[in-house]
């Protein structure tokens, strides 16, 4: 479909800081079935397939836990590549005894959602076919409503089952508490050049690249003028966005730092914040 693949703009990777990086691996390997492709002693990165990485863990020095109502992840989303690997995901929850957190639909999508061992949430979805999606005007159709589990379970094939994170999967979007929206909204549509594809009351703004329903969500759910984290506090550490090129990459820097956004040049990257500290990386 092209929402995560270049020219689009899309979350290419997450990074995340846990309080115990043996306590987390275990659980994304174990009951998310991701692989782990690097590691040292207070980092990993995970894979599904063996030679790329969507998301990473760091255990930081003098960690301490998620101080919650600040700044930071809401969740991220995991985009499965079928339906019936979501399906396959929920039986493999149920015979493990887990409880998910929800289990929603929001028309565009169906969803399971859950808390990592440190409370780093995570969405894991299947899109439903874009032709589906109701679009009026510039805005999509999206709700929240349970999920039909048992309508869910008939998309499993027969002699299938969960055996890991599927290699097709991707970093779908990844979702944000944010301090104030005005800000926020330039920040990403003037700045990083996202849609805003929807707007969910005076709460929070959906933003894509080419049609998608969201590549990135903020939220101020947490409460208005809520402070950035401690930077050595369980949570967000950094994303990174894909661009289709150099070129877009120095357009944006450039409309970046004509809204007064600072942007630094780390490892071959380029490094810039959001009003509400969230850490962005802009690769190609």
């Amino acid at each position: 479909m092209g929402f995560h693949t270049k020219p689009a703009t899309f979350v290419g990777h997450v990074k995340i800081k846990v309080e115990n990086l043996e306590r987390s691996l275990k659980f994304y390997q174990e009951i998310l079935g991701f692989q782990v492709l690097e590691q040292t002693t207070s980092t990993a990165k995970l894979t599904t397939d063996g030679n790329t990485s969507f998301l990473s863990l760091e255990q930081p020095e003098h960690v301490i836990p998620n101080q919650g109502r600040t700044s930071g992840l809401f969740h991220f989303a995991i985009l499965l590549p079928k339906r019936s690997d979501l399906a396959n995901l929920l039986i493999h929850f149920r015979e493990d005894g887990r409880q998910f957190f929800a289990a929603e639909d929001h028309q565009v999508s169906e969803a399971l959602y859950l808390n990592d061992p440190d409370g780093n949430g995570i969405e894991i979805y299947a899109d439903r076919d874009p032709s589906t999606w109701t679009w009026k005007g510039t805005e999509v159709d999206m709700t929240t409503i349970p999920l039909n589990i048992e309508n869910l379970l008939t998309s499993i094939v027969p002699g299938e089952s969960w055996e890991g994170m599927p290699e097709g999967a991707v970093m779908g979007h990844i979702h944000l508490h944010v301090a104030e929206l005005a800000q926020t909204e330039e920040f990403y549509v003037e700045g990083l050049g996202f849609d805003v594809v929807n707007r969910y009351k005076e709460e929070a703004l959906f933003l894509s690249s080419g049609n998608y329903h969201h590549h990135v969500a903020v939220n101020i759910w947490n409460g208005l003028g809520v402070p950035t984290p401690p930077e050595n506090s369980v949570g967000l550490e950094s994303f990174t966005l894909i661009l289709s090129d150099e070129e877009a990459r120095q357009h944006i820097v450039t409309n970046l730092k004509q809204i007064g956004a600072i942007v630094k040049e780390e490892d071959n990257l380029f490094v810039t914040h959001d009003p509400s500290g969230n850490r962005i990386k802009l690769g190609i």
